[in-house]
C-alpha cells in the first residue's frame, strides 16, 4: 500500500505564499497519477492539481487561475505544490493523493479516481 507522506502548510496572510510537499512510498511497477486535493469546511473535497508522473501537462483547478503550480521528482517520488497569491478563501486542509497505476497523462484528469489520500495538512490564509 502507497504511503503519502505531506509536509508544509502552516499560516500565510493574503498575499503570500506557501509550499506544500508530498512524499510517495512507492509508485509501484508504473508510472501513476499524483496531486494535491483541498476540503474547505462545509463543502466537499475538490481537486487542486494534479501531474503524471511519465510526463506532460498539469491539471489545475478552475479556481487556481495560474496562482499555484504543481511539479514533480521521480528520482524522491515527492510531489510539490507551490501556492502564490493566496486568499483567505484558499484556507482548507490539503491532501496529497495518488492514483496507480495510471497509463497515460489524461487519466490525471479524471480526479473521482484517486483514491489514495495522504493525511492533510492544514493551509490557513488570513486577511
Amino acid at each position: 500500500q502507497v504511503q503519502l507522506a505531506e509536509s508544509g502548510g502552516g499560516s500565510v496572510q493574503a498575499g503570500g505564499s506557501v509550499s506544500l510537499s508530498c512524499a510517495a512510498s512507492e509508485y509501484g511497477a508504473s508510472r501513476a497519477c499524483m496531486g494535491w486535493f483541498r476540503q474547505i469546511p462545509g463543502k466537499e473535497r475538490e481537486a487542486v492539481a494534479t501531474i503524471f508522473t511519465g510526463g506532460g501537462s498539469a491539471y489545475y483547478g478552475d479556481f487556481v487561475k495560474g496562482r499555484f503550480t504543481i511539479s514533480i521528482d521521480n528520482t524522491t517520488r515527492t510531489v510539490t505544490l507551490q501556492m502564490k497569491s493566496l486568499e483567505p478563501e484558499d484556507t482548507a486542509m490539503y491532501y496529497c493523493a495518488a492514483r496507480l497505476p495510471a497509463q497515460y497523462n489524461g487519466m490525471c484528469r479524471s480526479w473521482d479516481r484517486f483514491d489514495i489520500f495522504g493525511q492533510g495538512t492544514q493551509v490557513t490564509v488570513s486577511s
